[in-house]
């Protein structure tokens, strides 16, 4: 059997896959997306797919690798990138990443969050360019924790994770929406389910977790960001979709919200002369959420896994239902 990586991938995830004598293996090795039509050249004829979360894996790509494919596994918890439908009409069996970046996603959640409010990268770039000029009781001021509401869009695991790490800042009160109340996840919490209207009107933090489905493309809007107080402060760690970037950019320069942090944009990555790209009250990061050494090596190990389990037609670790 063949499979093709669609990227270079983590040593360990590489070497499981190798070493398991399972399978040849071709690979696009490069850290750069895989040009479209080395997709197409590369997918076709293989059994396994392996691919990352910038691979769009179409019609056209399930068409270019044919009938013998029948196994696919993104090194990804996010699925928005496959053609479910299709895929599950053809029979391919799908493997995904989740739990492992739960916990370094809500780190990076927390961490973008308190860099947002607390102004840092402002404050680091008025250090280097000379603004500092002796202390000021109301420069650089910004909005603590301490107290405060957080509204969380979207009670999943890492929804969890991020509200278990920012309870002991002193947080108030937690609010939760989503497609239905999740009573079991909200218990440690004391989270209160509620319509997103109001989510957005009694929240000082709102952070996105959610999934991108039908249901939440686009939900963060102008009538979203016009229900938000002034003093809030607005996260995304989803995907970028979820979020009508026009919409935020002019609840930020309006003062409609006091700031916004993004570690997930539309298109990825952000032109460089986008008009977020322009504001001091807006943090954007290039989507690193799960980005640290051992997450990274422990999805590809996984990713693997999930692979070479479904080229032996035998249970995979973390498999998708379709």
């Amino acid at each position: 059997m063949q499979a093709f990586v669609t990227r270079r991938i983590p040593r360990e995830g590489l070497a499981a896959l190798s070493q398991a004598g399972v399978c040849s293996i071709q690979q696009w090795d490069s850290d750069e997306p895989i040009p479209r039509s080395e997709l197409l050249a590369g997918v076709a004829g293989k059994h396994g797919l392996l691919c990352v979360l910038s691979d769009q894996i179409d019609k056209e790509v399930l068409d270019a690798a044919g009938s013998n494919l029948k196994t696919i596994s993104t090194l990804s918890v996010g699925v928005d990138h496959l053609a479910l439908e299709e895929i599950k009409k053809r029979g391919i069996r799908v493997g995904y990443t989740p739990d492992i970046l739960t916990d370094a996603t809500a780190e990076l959640s927390v961490a973008l969050l308190l860099a947002t409010c607390r102004r840092l990268p402002e404050s680091v770039e008025e250090v280097k360019n000379g603004g500092w000029t002796t202390w000021k009781p109301l420069w650089m001021c910004g909005y603590g924790l301490s107290g405060s509401t957080v509204g969380i869009i979207g009670l999943g695991r890492i929804g969890q994770a991020v509200a278990c790490r920012l309870k002991p800042f002193g947080v108030k009160k937690f609010l939760y929406t989503g497609s239905r109340p999740k009573p079991e996840n909200a218990v440690e919490f004391q989270a209160e389910f509620v319509p997103l209207a109001k989510l957005a009107e009694e929240s000082d933090f709102v952070v996105v977790t959610c999934s991108l489905t039908p249901d939440t493309k686009g939900v963060c809007n102008k009538d979203f960001f016009s229900r938000m107080k002034k003093t809030s402060v607005f996260i995304n760690t989803s995907r970028g979709a979820v979020v009508n970037q026009e919409d935020l950019y002019q609840a930020l320069v309006s003062g409609q919200i006091a700031a916004a942090g993004l570690d997930v944009t539309t298109p990825e990555p952000l032109p460089t002369d986008h008009p977020l790209l322009s504001l001091k009250n807006c943090v954007i990061l290039p989507h690193i959420g799960s980005a640290t050494y051992a997450t990274r090596s422990a999805m590809s190990v996984l990713a693997a896994n999930n692979l070479l389990a479904g080229l032996k037609e035998e249970s995979m670790p973390s498999e998708l239902q379709l």
